[in-house]
């Protein structure tokens, strides 16, 4: 059974996300952006296995803490997309911009596409290319738990910014209401900044992708 500890990191409070097999205490690390200490510590005090480093996108909150993290345990990195390239390139201008001690570039030992899976210890999550937020953007979705974690996609009440480079505001629209909302109701996901939701509720009351959105 999948399990899960989010953790927040960074000053913009993102939520890393440790997911670990209950049965074979393997797990994977979402978005690491920082605070290495943080998540090692979490890692740790369960007595988990780490096999990955999982990434959704390459902004710096979410991935600044990737090297540190990948070479602490000798893992390997998944994801984002390769449209997201550039922002891995840019890592070192986000971090004298943003302050990001920990931060360091990474290379990616593999890129992910819609309909990948990604696996550790009995889990499997299936990958969905959600692009509009960055270009390379993904999403992982765990059917038997109905959980996803969708980054910077989709928010309670919210979305994600569209105006960082290559950002598209209609193409973020289209990632969530043809890809995400096609998942189901009751899926719980959990966000890249803030409250976990799910996606039926967001069908409703969300104004940017809700029943009454313009």
């Amino acid at each position: 059974m999948l399990q899960y500890q989010i953790i927040p990191v960074t000053p913009f409070q993102q939520n890393c996300t440790l997911f670990w097999c209950d049965e074979t205490k393997q797990a994977a690390v979402v978005d690491p952006g920082g605070n290495p200490e943080l998540i090692i510590n979490a890692i740790e005090q369960k007595g988990l296995t780490l096999t990955k480093v999982l990434l959704t996108h390459a902004h710096i909150d979410h991935a600044g803490a990737t090297k540190a993290i990948s070479s602490h345990y000798g893992v390997s990195i998944e994801g984002p997309h390769k449209e997201d390239q550039f922002w891995i390139d840019l890592i070192p201008e986000q971090k004298a911009r943003f302050g990001f001690e920990d931060a360091e570039h990474f290379v990616t030992d593999r890129w992910l596409n819609q309909g990948d899976n990604v696996t550790f210890g009995n889990i499997t999550l299936e990958v969905y290319f959600c692009p509009g937020h960055t270009p390379g953007h993904v999403v992982f979705f765990h059917r038997e738990s109905k959980l996803a974690q969708v980054g910077d996609v989709l928010f309670k009440g919210s979305i994600g910014r569209t105006d960082f480079p290559r950002g598209d505001y209609n193409t973020l629209i289209n990632s969530i209401k043809n890809n995400l909302f096609l998942l189901g109701d009751d899926v719980r996901f959990i966000p890249g900044h803030g409250p976990m939701s799910t996606f039926g509720e967001e069908k409703r009351s969300n104004p940017f992708v809700g029943v009454n959105a313009r």
